[in-house]
């Protein structure tokens, strides 16, 4: 039996999936990370691990820093629907980025836990969130695909696309959209336009 193929979620749904998020301090954290997630393409480690050092302000842009896969590093803008996402969340914790050290985790946890949320307890939120929202729960990953896929229904070349996710060929990115059908980051508007933010 093979696996099922990737999918990627619509504007719609994600849309959806960030109108049911609850406004509570964990809400608003979990939908700052959906739209991290799907915004800036990373993986579900690089986003859950961020640190509030891994973020800087330079004028009105927000950078983040991260570590890809194979030890790749990297430094792209934070588009800023994250940004206002991440600081409504933090400001729910009673947290602000201006006074948090640098090694503090970004995504608050409810508990003592002083190493911040913890990749399962995220996983079960969402897929309560799935559900709500009337969609096939899916994994994290879920949200790396949706990134590809949207970027792709707004115009962006599988070049751009491939750039974007740091993939290490062209040929991995064509498989994955057709399976799928510090940098600038132009695109991140576009994308958030379509999902409704």
């Amino acid at each position: 039996m093979s696996p099922s193929p990737p999918r990627g979620l619509s504007g719609d749904q994600v849309h959806q999936l960030l109108a049911i998020t609850p406004d509570s301090p964990v809400g608003l954290r979990d939908r700052a990370i959906i739209l991290t997630l799907v915004l800036t393409g990373r993986r579900r480690a690089e986003v859950l691990n961020m640190k509030a050092g891994d973020l800087s302000v330079e004028g009105e842009r927000t950078y983040y820093t991260y570590r890809g896969k194979g030890g790749k590093r990297g430094r792209r803008e934070l588009p800023q629907p994250a940004v206002e996402a991440i600081r409504l969340a933090l400001e729910a914790f009673g947290k602000h980025m201006a006074t948090m050290t640098p090694v503090e985790p970004l995504w608050p946890s409810t508990s003592q836990n002083l190493k911040g949320l913890t990749s399962g307890t995220f996983y079960g939120n969402l897929q309560r969130y799935f559900r709500l929202a009337g969609i096939k729960p899916a994994g994290v990953h879920i949200f790396r695909h949706t990134a590809a896929k949207l970027r792709r229904d707004v115009g962006e070349t599988v070049e751009d696309v491939s750039r974007f996710l740091d993939h290490s060929s062209l040929a991995v990115t064509t498989v994955y959209l057709r399976r799928l059908e510090g940098e600038q980051d132009r695109s991140w508007a576009k994308v958030a336009e379509a999902i409704g933010v």
